[in-house]
């Protein structure tokens, strides 16, 4: 077992000095050639707000990479030095082991919400209102914290409790990892189609496209684009950011588009109809439903793995553990499987940017050309200071979208 323990070690510490290192090299790139603006966006683009982006995207890489040391410093002590007293604490408490387990994790989630508060408050506070992101006040940062600690505590507690239940249960307790994924799985489903239109009003307010003549012309461009959606809503984003963004949500007839405040006030229409055309051809193609399918399989296969391996006792021996249950090996295997796993995010980037590519294929097919898509784009990364050249590796490990010069060339010059 020692071994076995030795090689987590190792691993861990390999995984996330690649991880650090691709952060380092990203930082070093934005530094040697983050001021040259690329051919795609000359034309377009001031000089002086070129040079904000890029200021921005390393003052945002160097938060990343102390940020991210700092959470893999708080999961190191942890695991390596107080799980085990941790889990004899949870156990000493008088309550039911389904109860146990809920407030086991319940617990872990809250201390790392308090652990890093202050570099939240630092991103919203400092940094984004230092490059004019950030309109959000206190009063509405507190009040939003306030209710996502009262739903995810209702919603992951019933979500444990679920589960451990499914795992003790007398005719589940043999087979737990079937009945478990399908419960998650729906869970996920909940969360991707529904939780939008349940949930997310409880932070903003939705309220129908004032502008008829846009409206129309959205709905005629949706009707193109064989997609049916209940409605066209704007967002009052603007109380908590400048940033600009539009998004499909729900499933079938009952999708809605929403657009964020801050995005109709900087596109033209035909700008803004070219960005809901690339949102629609993710529905169209059913990019979403697609994703959901790969992350079934792969969430099968891994509940199945994880239902072989806490059926022993493997884990709690590797780490010495002084008592074993279900809910401290649970934790233990999620920090084993994100070290043996790591591979999964570049499969699913892979995979995202392959639907990206064919959005805006989509794009030139409906609207004839890709030159109010690719203007939509030069303006959005501009004036959301995005990192537009990112370096190809770290890109390629880490960036769900293809770069944005690459898809602004593309829409102008090659995709017919």
């Amino acid at each position: 077992m020692e071994y076995a323990f030795i090689i987590i070690i190792i691993l861990y510490a390999l995984n996330q000095s690649a991880d650090l290192a691709l952060e380092v090299t990203n930082y070093i790139h934005l530094k040697r050639y983050g001021a040259e603006i690329p051919a795609a966006f000359e034309a377009s683009i001031d000089p002086e707000l070129f040079s904000r982006s890029r200021r921005y995207n390393m003052a945002k890489s160097r938060f990343t990479f102390f940020s991210g040391f700092y959470n893999q410093v708080i999961i190191l002590i942890f695991i390596f030095g107080l799980v085990d007293p941790y889990n004899e604490l949870i156990e000493s408490l008088p309550l039911h082991p389904i109860a146990r387990g809920v407030v086991f994790f319940l617990l872990l989630i809250y201390a790392k919400a308090i652990l890093n508060f202050p570099f939240n408050l630092y991103r919203l506070f400092v940094l984004e209102r230092r490059f004019g992101f950030s309109t959000i006040t206190f009063k509405v940062w507190f009040s939003d914290q306030l209710k996502s600690f009262v739903v995810s505590t209702i919603i992951i507690g019933a979500a444990l409790s679920g589960m451990f239940w499914l795992v003790s249960y007398e005719y589940t307790k043999e087979i737990w990892w079937l009945p478990v994924w399908a419960v998650f799985f729906l869970f996920t489903v909940f969360i991707v189609y529904i939780s939008p239109n349940v949930l997310q009003p409880l932070f903003n307010k939705f309220v129908p496209l004032e502008d008829r003549d846009l409206n129309k012309r959205i709905k005629a461009l949706l009707e193109k684009c064989g997609v049916k959606v209940r409605g066209v809503y704007t967002m009052d984003a603007s109380k908590r950011t400048l940033r600009s963004n539009a998004y499909f949500t729900g499933i079938g007839a009952g999708r809605r588009i929403v657009l964020f405040d801050t995005l109709i006030n900087k596109l033209s229409k035909d700008e803004l109809l070219a960005v809901l055309a690339h949102e629609a051809a993710h529905a169209a193609r059913g990019h979403v439903a697609k994703n959901l399918v790969l992350l079934g399989v792969l969430s099968l296969f891994g509940t199945w793995i994880a239902f072989i391996v806490l059926s022993g006792n493997y884990l709690a021996d590797v780490f010495k553990l002084t008592h074993s249950n279900f809910h401290v090996q649970l934790i233990l295997l999620s920090f084993v499987s994100s070290i043996l796993c790591c591979g999964l995010p570049l499969l699913m980037n892979a995979v995202s940017r392959h639907f990206e590519r064919q959005a805006d294929r989509f794009v030139v097919k409906v609207m004839g050309n890709g030159k109010a898509l690719a203007s939509a784009l030069v303006k959005l990364s501009t004036e959301n200071l995005s990192n537009v050249n990112p370096q190809r590796t770290y890109a390629f490990f880490n960036n769900a979208h293809p770069p944005a010069v690459s898809r602004v060339r593309k829409l102008r010059h090659y995709y017919k």
